[in-house]
């Protein structure tokens, strides 16, 4: 009998080894056909211009407009997630902390909100743009993609706070302090490299989405200046580039994807490098 279980464990431990560097070896392998790709095509121009007349034909320029714009609207829905998502996750874990069925019920919506397709974000925002009669602009963008990330944002920071001992938040309470004391100066301390992981997972999902701004941020080869004035945004650039005939311009959508890679792998890690410098912080 023994025998058999050490059999079936060191298959199932075989099998996790093979899914684990498997997704491993998929995820490198998209970035090093993005990188291979990109790096040709990639130029000091792509970044620091903006496109000219005839780029997506071929013509001079860059994707500083879609680099900025994507920044822009990532940076503005990311505030907005953190105004409402940071005091939504501290309510559920402090004063909803007895009411079980309340604070599942809520965890299942958000789960669900999380796992709409962003593209029904997208035609949400767009029908929110018609019943306010707003045109394609960033601030459309920035308000979609707001509801986009806002989900994400909350439950991130929710598992963050449902991990932290149950006896700091009765402790907080028994010296008096009231709740809002307790939400903010001991659970959200406690649980502050999880909100800075939170943020930035949620950046990260935002300047990274396509279909969700496809319809309300519009497109345009200028730096916007207001919220009203439509932006562009990376994954839009690398989409209408791909679908150019002409191998140059679909060159650069490569390189353009290799922009946003980098991007998102700085993002990434400087979440990993937050999270853990805040976590020994907290500890001492």
């Amino acid at each position: 009998m023994n025998r058999w279980k050490i059999i079936e464990e060191k298959i199932f431990i075989a099998l996790s080894a093979i899914a684990t560097y498997s997704l491993i070896a998929v995820l490198g392998l998209i970035i090093v056909i993005v990188f291979v790709k990109g790096f040709n095509a990639l130029s000091l121009d792509m970044v620091i211009k903006t496109p000219k007349g005839g780029y997506y034909y071929g013509g001079e320029g860059g994707v500083l407009n879609a680099i900025v714009g994507s920044i822009y609207i990532a940076f503005g829905a990311t505030l907005i997630a953190i105004v409402l998502g940071m005091p939504a996750a501290l309510f559920l874990n402090v004063h909803l902390v007895r009411h079980k069925k309340t604070q599942e019920t809520i965890r299942y919506l958000l789960d669900v909100l999380w796992g709409i397709p962003s593209i029904v974000y997208g035609a949400f925002g767009f029908t929110l743009m018609l019943f306010f009669g707003l045109n394609a602009s960033l601030l459309a963008g920035i308000i979609t993609v707001a509801l986009l990330v806002t989900p994400i944002m909350v439950r991130t920071f929710d598992e963050v706070l449902s991990t932290i001992p149950r006896g700091l938040h009765e402790a907080s309470l028994a010296l008096g302090s009231t709740k809002a004391e307790t939400s903010y100066k001991v659970m959200l301390k406690q649980g502050f490299s999880g909100f800075i992981t939170a943020a930035l997972l949620a950046f990260g999902r935002g300047i990274g989405d396509a279909a969700s701004v496809l319809f309300t941020a519009g497109y345009t080869d200028l730096i916007p200046v207001n919220l009203d004035e439509p932006a562009a945004t990376l994954p839009l650039a690398i989409f209408f580039q791909l679908g150019s005939p002409i191998p140059e311009v679909r060159e650069r959508a490569y390189a353009a994807s290799t922009i946003l890679t980098i991007i998102i792998l700085i993002i990434s890690l400087s979440a990993r490098f937050l999270s853990n410098r805040y976590s020994k912080t907290n500890i001492k």
